[in-house]
């Protein structure tokens, strides 16, 4: 996002995908946007619907992007809530409940989740990324940030394995956390340059 920033460095988003094989063995995928300024990336456990059409990152007329890691639990009846108002649908999954979700309402949407979550929307006629977490934090968000680009993964060893992140030295505060408490208190985590986005 820095005006001196480079592009999307292809090899650094397959090596955070990469090193979340295990949340996600069974397919992965990735996005580039035509101007390379943002990269998405999943590795995905196909639970509600295996079909590849619901593959991530997924999108919604080329403009919305996104990439979800969790289930939400009452997408049924807040996908019938859309199918009433004309909504139409590819997939049996909750991913494109969600895009079209923030395509309706934008943040708001968040209000009307029931589930563990942590996703990832880019908005590409807006240029604007919105990130989220459920309100109870079950689904972790980590993000690195240098001032001119910006990577998050939803965990540190992903973010640490695209070779940028980590590298600033420990957070105190995390590892005293750590060993008083015998878990990091967000936003901390045991790296100074990486912070967890806060639950909810």
């Amino acid at each position: 996002y820095g005006p001196k920033a480079p592009p999307v460095a292809l090899d650094v988003l397959d090596k955070i995908n990469q090193a979340m094989h295990r949340r996600g063995p069974d397919g992965s995928g990735r996005w580039v946007s035509t101007d390379g300024c943002i990269g998405l990336a999943h590795r995905r456990l196909a639970i509600i619907d295996p079909d590849a059409r619901a593959d991530q990152p997924m999108t919604i007329d080329q403009r919305y992007w996104i990439t979800f890691n969790g289930e939400i639990y009452n997408f049924l009846a807040l996908k019938s809530e859309l199918k009433s108002e004309g909504v139409t649908f590819t997939t049996g999954s909750d991913t494109e409940v969600l895009l079209r979700l923030y395509e309706r309402d934008g943040a708001e949407m968040l209000c009307k989740l029931r589930g563990m979550f942590a996703f990832v929307i880019w908005d590409e006629k807006r240029r604007r990324l919105f990130l989220a977490r459920d309100a109870f934090g079950i689904k972790p968000l980590y993000i690195f940030d240098n001032g001119e680009t910006v990577q998050i993964a939803s965990t540190v060893k992903g973010l640490r394995a695209g070779g940028d992140a980590g590298n600033a030295g420990p957070d105190p505060a995390g590892h005293v956390g750590f060993f008083l408490f015998g878990s990091v208190p967000e936003p901390h985590t045991l790296f100074s340059d990486i912070r967890a986005l806060p639950a909810g």
